[in-house]
């Protein structure tokens, strides 16, 4: 199934391609990237059916970890010819009510670094949830990883699959002076660093982020039930990550929203296939 998701993506991206005709940066990149996934796919299946198996079923469980990053970076195709800042005017309002008028960046700072650390680091992290999810599950049914990634791969694609209708740009360069945060931390000095030579820049709505984590939590309490304390932690650190996105000034509060959105969408889609089929 997790395969089957992947595929779907990467063709609807290769479609999408068509339709945003006026994106400079796009060629036929998308339709490349298709190919070469299916062909990797085939191989890993024939890879199987012989007396590697062993091999490619631990293969099969830490890819789309993998094409989960290609994903991210084939967003970059779609970049825009320019930005007219539209959305990023109508969101600023809410993030200037929850920073400024609510005090959130004051509290954050009250304690001096303590809490701005703990929420770039757990920024930071975001890139490792899906490690540390599948990580959790391996030695089980595989089964239970399948169905991690089913719950992932939805919320996370699910909010890549958003980016091209919304080219925005995050609150950091868009408005560097509206409640910055105050404190200093080499974490954020690093998150920064990593996002000026890894990131994308054709948009931020929905967060990613928060709905990769959200997601990652939503998929622990579907793969694993009679663990749920696993799910718990994870849901704690996403709301962490949520945080961190509009306290940082990497997303709007918006994008935040928004993440989450997606990510409940595709718990959703699982959990109601489950009532379906009469797994729970």
């Amino acid at each position: 199934m997790p395969e089957w998701i992947l595929l779907a993506f990467f063709a609807y991206t290769a479609l999408l391609s068509l339709v945003f005709r006026d994106r400079p940066h796009l060629r036929g990149q998308p339709w490349l990237v298709l190919f070469a996934v299916a062909a990797l796919f085939c191989a890993l299946s024939l890879l199987e059916r012989g007396s590697s198996r062993q091999v490619g079923e631990i293969a099969r469980d830490w890819l789309p970890l993998v094409l989960t990053f290609i994903a991210f970076r084939e967003m970059e195709f779609f970049l825009p010819r320019d930005y007219d800042s539209a959305y990023e005017l109508a969101w600023i309002h809410w993030d200037r009510i929850l920073l400024h008028d609510w005090g959130l960046r004051a509290a954050i700072e009250s304690l001096g670094k303590a809490l701005p650390f703990y929420f770039e680091f757990c920024y930071l992290l975001v890139y490792g949830v899906a490690v540390y999810g599948v990580g959790l599950l391996s030695g089980g049914p595989r089964r239970s990883i399948n169905r991690f990634w089913v719950v992932y791969l939805l919320g996370t694609l699910g909010a890549y699959a958003l980016f091209p209708y919304f080219p925005t740009r995050p609150p950091r360069y868009v408005f560097p002076d509206m409640e910055p945060p105050q404190v200093s931390t080499w974490v954020r000095h690093f998150n920064l660093f990593l996002l000026s030579k890894a990131t994308i820049h054709v948009g931020v709505f929905p967060s990613a982020h928060v709905s990769a984590a959200f997601s990652s939590a939503w998929g622990m309490f579907l793969a694993k039930p009679a663990r749920r304390v696993w799910g718990w932690v994870l849901l704690l650190y996403s709301v962490s990550v949520a945080i961190a996105t509009v306290y940082g000034r990497y997303h709007y509060a918006a994008d935040a929203l928004a993440g989450f959105g997606v990510s409940v969408a595709a718990g959703l889609c699982l959990y109601v296939c489950d009532r379906r089929c009469g797994l729970r």
